[in-house]
C-alpha cells in the first residue's frame, strides 16, 4: 500500500534524504513551512515507517575496509523453509552489509564489505559455501564505486 504524500511531505523526504542531520529549522525553511508543522511531519513519516532511521555513512576505506564485493548465490532448493533459514543466516554475516532475495540466475544477491581479499576470499569458502542451503556462489569484486546517492529518487 502506497502512503498518501502531499508535495511537503515529498519535498521534506527528499532533504531529509540528502541530509539527515538537518536542524528542524533549517529543514523547515527549505521546505517552505514553519518549524512546529514540519516536526509534526517528520514524526508522522517515522511513525509511519516511511522514514525508517538516520545513519552515517562512513568511509570504509579510510576505516581499513578495502574491498567491496558482490555474491550471487543459488540455493539447493528453493522451498520457502530454506530460503527463509539462509536470509537468516545472512543476519549473523557481520561482512555481509545488505542482502537481497532475487530472481533469476540466482537466489541472494549479499553485498559485502572485507578488509582485504584474504577476509573475503576465506569468508566465501570457510561460511558461505559452507552454509548447508547453498549450491553455487558466484563472486564479484568491484573496481570502483561511480556512483552513491539515496536509495529513492523523490
Amino acid at each position: 500500500m502506497r502512503a498518501e504524500l502531499d508535495a511537503i511531505d515529498l519535498k521534506i523526504l527528499r532533504e531529509l534524504q540528502r541530509d539527515g542531520r538537518i536542524t528542524n529549522v533549517e529543514l523547515a525553511d527549505r521546505v517552505g513551512i514553519s518549524a512546529p508543522p514540519c516536526l509534526r511531519r517528520v514524526r508522522k513519516l517515522e511513525e509511519s515507517g516511511i522514514v525508517e532511521g538516520y545513519h552515517a555513512m562512513l568511509n570504509a576505506p579510510a576505516l581499513g575496509f578495502d574491498l567491496v564485493a558482490f555474491c550471487m548465490v543459488g540455493l539447493k532448493h528453493q522451498s520457502e523453509a530454506n530460503l527463509k533459514a539462509f536470509a537468516a543466516a545472512t543476519t549473523e554475516w557481520l561482512l555481509v552489509r545488505q542482502a537481497w532475495m532475487v530472481s533469476g540466475d540466482s537466489d541472494f544477491l549479499l553485498h559485502c564489505v572485507a578488509e582485504n581479499l584474504t577476509h573475503f576470499q576465506d569468508f566465501v569458502i570457510e561460511v558461505l559455501t559452507a552454509n548447508e542451503h547453498v549450491d553455487t556462489v558466484r563472486t564479484m569484486l568491484t573496481i570502483r564505486q561511480v556512483k552513491k546517492i539515496g536509495l529513492v529518487e523523490i
